[in-house]
């Protein structure tokens, strides 16, 4: 059987301006809304840059293996079935499990965080009705088809990208002085410390925070299993990643940081409660935009609702995924006649709900320690996505295939995996640094912060053990598709 047919249950109707938008929008968050500026106070305009641009290429590098492997095996389950097929069983089932549990935990973040922004304009309100509203508004989206999903997110994507090129825009009007009186130039880049008040260490700091911010750009991965051409559509919007993070990150910082002195009191705001101390705003504010705030308020709401959405996604095709390989209930593989997997989607859905109304218990305890087993997935599953790559391309060529056969060939291997997985691997080791480096080992701030890794490994070797798994040798790699 061909691998299109065995993904058949879904629809691939999803089209290349879908495939492009959710590529693009992946990348495109509260990251660069609200935390560019606490960047920018940490590491100052030149740190910043750095770290960003910096987590830019690896984010590049990993979604060209990602397109490789998803042009070649276009499936929903994406890097957990390559890591199954090309790494080890027990490590695609880790990967798997512990994707569905982030976007899961996730969702619940986005309906706190959606339920806050419309405090500002409704203050009176009770939160859980918006978030209840949310969760609603974020299954129906995803429980008519695959194409309703593409178009939220097509739409909610476009939002943030216009946004993004009209601050840029008006920040070199201001720069140059035709908006919002005098020219301003470069002088910020250079005032006091700047451009790297922190040094080495604050760039390493801001990594962390560049790394959050690509959450999401592996999306496209997920979406190839029901992209209607993925082996055209992939690549196209794989190419155009690294540009468009360049162009959105690169020049938004840049404005931001010649604007704003990294010494402006209001940059270290970074939480949707605080939209009023967003860059974007303290910038169309100073360019005299009247109802700033207001607006940065509707655009940060389209972009966590955008988030919860594609968390919805990205959840539910795992978990699909998991039970057609054997890996979770069957029950989860079944799908309606419009190719959602209905009770993948409602199983996420309840997840989230409960994450969400923990989050409401006992001062949110329970909630936090969810939230924080969840914070390091992200970046294990583009470890994940490095280590299938490597041993993807290196099984094929064992294998005697040729590589002019490949629909689509990332540049620059081995070394873009090799890159991704030190620099994915720095970023995963200095989460929390400072609780090692401090006069006595804060222990609490390190379970808090790597507590992600053993609850990883006790899937894998859970699993390893149960299954009896073992590192599959590259040349008995399953590489039919």
């Amino acid at each position: 059987m061909s691998r299109e047919n065995s993904v058949s249950d879904l629809r691939r109707d999803l089209k290349a301006r879908h495939l492009m938008m959710i590529a693009i929008g992946g990348s495109i968050g509260t990251g660069v809304f609200l935390a560019s500026g606490s960047a920018i106070q940490q590491a100052g305009p030149g740190g910043a840059l750095i770290a960003y641009l910096a987590i830019g290429l690896m984010v590049y590098f990993l979604m060209s293996s990602l397109g490789e492997l998803a042009t070649y095996m276009p499936v929903s389950g994406s890097f957990s079935t390559y890591a199954s097929r090309f790494v080890d069983p027990a490590f695609g089932f880790a990967l798997g499990w512990n994707y569905w549990y982030n976007w899961a935990i996730t969702i619940a973040v986005e309906l706190s965080a959606g339920a806050i922004i419309m405090k500002y304009w409704f203050p009176d309100s009770p939160a859980i009705l918006w978030s209840a509203l949310f969760l609603v508004l974020m299954f129906a989206l995803n429980a008519l088809s695959v194409k309703g999903y593409g178009e939220s997110e097509y739409w909610f994507s476009f939002i943030k990208v216009a946004t993004v090129i009209i601050f840029i825009v008006v920040g070199i009007l201001m720069i140059v002085g035709i908006l919002g009186g005098q020219a301003i130039g470069a002088k910020n880049l250079t005032i006091g410390e700047a451009p790297f008040p922190g040094g080495l260490m604050g760039i390493i700091s801001v990594f962390m925070i560049a790394g959050f911010s690509f959450q999401g750009t592996e999306l496209v991965g997920v979406a190839a299993g029901e992209s209607e051409n993925p082996r055209e559509n992939v690549p196209r919007a794989i190419r155009q990643v690294f540009w468009r993070i360049l162009l959105f990150y690169g020049l938004a910082i840049l404005v931001i940081g010649m604007i704003l002195p990294y010494t402006h009191p209001n940059l270290a705001g970074g939480d949707v409660d605080q939209i009023a101390k967003s860059p974007f705003t303290l910038i169309f504010e100073r360019a005299g935009l009247a109802f700033a705030a207001s607006v940065m308020n509707a655009v940060i709401l389209t972009s966590v609702l955008s988030a919860g959405n594609s968390g919805m996604y990205a959840s539910t095709r795992m978990l699909w995924t998991l039970a057609k390989e054997g890996k979770a209930p069957k029950i989860f593989a079944k799908v309606t006649k419009n190719g959602v997997p209905i009770y993948s989607l409602l199983a996420t859905a309840a997840i989230g709900m409960l994450a969400f109304l923990a989050s409401l218990v006992g001062e949110g305890k329970i909630y936090i320690w969810l939230l924080n087993a969840s914070g390091m997935t992200g970046f294990i599953a583009w470890l994940g996505i490095a280590i299938s790559h490597y041993r993807f391309r290196r099984a094929y060529v064992m294998q005697g295939r040729n590589l002019a056969d490949l629909p689509y060939r990332a540049k620059w291997f081995p070394f873009g995996p090799l890159f991704a997985f030190t620099l994915c691997l720095i970023v995963i080791v200095g989460q929390n640094y400072q609780a090692i480096l401090g006069e006595s080992i804060d222990w609490y701030g390190l379970l808090v912060s790597y507590i992600g890794i053993p609850v990883f490994l006790a899937f894998y070797l859970g699993y390893k053990w149960v299954k009896k798994t073992k590192l599959i040798p590259l040349g008995e790699c399953e590489l039919d598709k």
